[in-house]
């Protein structure tokens, strides 16, 4: 029996955030106490402001029902360890969807995590090893919470950081904002030193760590980070122009491309076009392209066109040595 009435209430919280209904005699008997003991403990989370809503019938019933505002998550430890290694799996390897709010939630949710249960997710992130497209730029959870938490808490940031040339440096920067291009995390920062913005590719960090100090956000020369981003590398001449004509109506591919390839135009209801600036390889960007499961017409740019024409016939060479 469950008689200290705070941990009660964690408990039948608990067990409310459990999407089905709870009849009150099966609650009375996982929490061991009586019925009208529930009644008051449901009371209690109403007062809360978590919206518990009731049913009418023989036994009665209880379920947790979505409110106006989101009150606070209770998670058992199982359930604990499963959302941080799937968000660490995620974060790691920059995949479509995982995008700065979950690391914050990561980062969150890691801060309150017990020392037993961090180790458990170690533990069990260490001994798998996850299917990627893999080009080397993977990232560690660590890093990617770090880098988070300093951004949303505004504080100065140190890291080591090698360059694509090789070069070794430290930074001393202001954190504004992580992008996802979908294949890797970059930080768009000011950087003290230089006294200019600069975009940093989180897998060629090292040593991340937060000074302390607070800053008041500067304004990016730029209106978003994600415009930012594009723009720096396109000066590097990381980007392509390119376009695109699918034959599938607009909504379809949004949903199917990460939203840093730009908003495709509809043509009519069943097709319709993408012009966008995009970065990595002619290579990758052809396979991504090919799995949004549709027929396409790659307008520009060349290297584009001669790659998504040699994979085509790359692949109908395979097709035909299968059938032989």
């Amino acid at each position: 029996m469950t008689t200290d009435t705070p941990a009660r209430l964690l408990q039948l919280l608990s067990l409310l955030q459990t999407p089905r209904e709870w009849p009150g005699g099966e609650l009375s008997e996982r929490l061991g106490v009586s019925r009208r003991t529930v009644r008051r403990d449901i009371d209690r989370l109403r007062e809360l402001g978590y919206p518990v809503q009731a049913t009418m019938g023989a036994d009665g019933g209880y379920r947790l029902v979505a409110g106006k505002a989101m009150p606070p998550l209770v998670l058992d430890d199982e359930e604990a360890v499963a959302i941080a290694v799937g968000l660490r799996a995620g974060a790691g390897h920059a995949v479509e969807g995982v995008d700065e709010a979950s690391v914050r939630a990561l980062a969150k949710l890691e801060q309150v995590l017990p020392s037993r249960l961090r180790h458990r997710v170690s533990t069990l992130q260490a001994a798998t090893t996850p299917l990627t497209s893999g080009d080397g730029a993977t990232v560690t959870p660590e890093t990617l919470t770090v880098m988070a938490s300093a951004v949303a808490g505004h504080e100065r940031l140190r890291f080591a950081y090698r360059s694509g040339d090789g070069t070794d440096s430290r930074r001393h920067c202001e954190p504004y904002r992580l992008v996802s291009t979908g294949r890797r995390w970059y930080l768009v920062a000011y950087d003290l030193d230089r006294a200019d913005w600069r975009t940093f590719r989180v897998d060629r960090v090292e040593e991340p760590f937060a000074t302390g100090a607070r800053f008041t956000p500067r304004e990016l020369p730029t209106g978003s980070a994600e415009e930012y981003l594009k723009q720096s590398m396109y000066r590097r001449q990381e980007m392509y122009e390119c376009d695109v004509t699918f034959a599938a109506p607009a909504e379809f591919i949004a949903a199917r491309l990460p939203r840093w390839f730009g908003t495709p135009e509809p043509v009519d209801e069943h097709s319709c076009r993408l012009r966008a600036s995009v970065g990595d390889s002619v290579e990758w960007l052809a396979v991504r392209l090919a799995v949004v499961d549709c027929d396409f017409t790659v307008h520009r740019p060349p290297e584009l066109v001669g790659y998504v024409r040699e994979l085509g016939a790359r692949l109908a060479r395979a097709a035909g040595d299968a059938d032989g």
